[in-house]
């Protein structure tokens, strides 16, 4: 059983989003020279190749780990999360990574308004306030005046949107079952999807791309391995406000490395989107709380 560390928690959670930013980094130079599906689809051959090894070393092997009750589930949040993967890098080579990330900012309150209709989660009032202040802070960001407006802006809101169903199916599916099982299915549906799309554009690379390829996708995985572990030290509601760090990390990257611009308007809507973001997570937080602390009573 692990033992459980909050401090430690959050230094993992902010060494995550570093690894995380710096992978979005690669990302961005990949998809510049090269096919989002094939970058996306050598990523997810390390994925699986991963999540195999793990699940042969475990106890009960491979059948234990594909053993899942929600088959169905499993194969819709893979195909989700792939897809939300893909848009994502996509979105980099389009319209940058700040203004990419400062729009996708807006997920934790999709996830939020999609738990009720999903979860069965009751949203009260507060929490719709702040999904309503969120959404205009998106539209700060958006405004045309500020060089953010096109139909590109759309592809980090797509890719917000899939990965919050992501987030909620997943929930679902790990409600009765083992996590592992989950990155497992996540894993080996998404190299075999990959395979099948990304194989036509598969192309030969550059020695020095080969090895910022490598690198890439050994960061996704690092990363995940770190977010793994600080959710294993602290709950995730302790954890949540230093996820937006990224957006800070993934400024700084652009703005150092390929010279991207950070727009007055995209400060002003990201800090609004950020700021109602964190207070949707402290009042879930709270909620669970006091619903413990019911539960204790009775």
């Amino acid at each position: 059983m692990t033992v459980q560390n909050t401090k430690l928690g959050m230094l993992l959670m902010i060494a995550t989003v570093f690894v995380f930013a710096v992978q979005d980094g690669f990302s961005r130079y990949l998809a510049g020279g090269y096919s989002v599906l094939m970058i996306v689809m050598v990523r997810y051959w390390v994925f699986a190749a991963f999540v195999m090894t793990q699940a042969v070393m475990t106890e009960g092997g491979l059948r234990k780990a594909v053993r899942t009750r929600h088959p169905w589930l499993q194969i819709a949040r893979s195909v989700l999360l792939i897809s939300e993967i893909c848009v994502m890098v996509f979105a980099y080579n389009r319209i940058g990574l700040i203004n990419t990330h400062a729009i996708f900012a807006v997920c934790p309150l999709l996830v939020a308004g999609l738990a009720m209709p999903i979860l069965g989660e009751k949203v009260g009032w507060r929490r719709w306030t702040a999904i309503v202040i969120g959404m205009v802070g998106v539209a700060i960001i958006l405004q045309p005046d500020g060089g953010v407006f096109s139909l590109d802006i759309l592809l980090p809101l797509a890719s917000a949107f899939m990965f919050a169903l992501y987030s909620l199916l997943t929930r679902l599916a790990t409600r009765d079952e083992s996590a592992f099982i989950s990155f497992f299915w996540s894993g080996i549906i998404g190299c075999v999807l990959m395979t099948i799309v990304g194989l036509p554009y598969l192309t030969a690379m550059i020695t020095f791309d080969l090895l910022m390829i490598g690198v890439y996708s050994f960061l996704a995985l690092f990363g995940h391995y770190l977010l793994i572990r600080s959710y294993s030290m602290a709950e995730a509601s302790a954890l949540q406000p230093f996820a937006y760090l990224q957006i800070v990390f993934v400024t700084i990257i652009a703005m150092m490395v390929f010279d991207e611009v950070l727009h007055l308007n995209v400060i002003i809507g990201g800090g609004i989107v950020i700021l109602a973001g964190l207070f949707t997570v402290i009042r879930s937080r709270q909620k669970n709380q006091g619903k413990a602390m019911r539960v204790s009573q009775r």
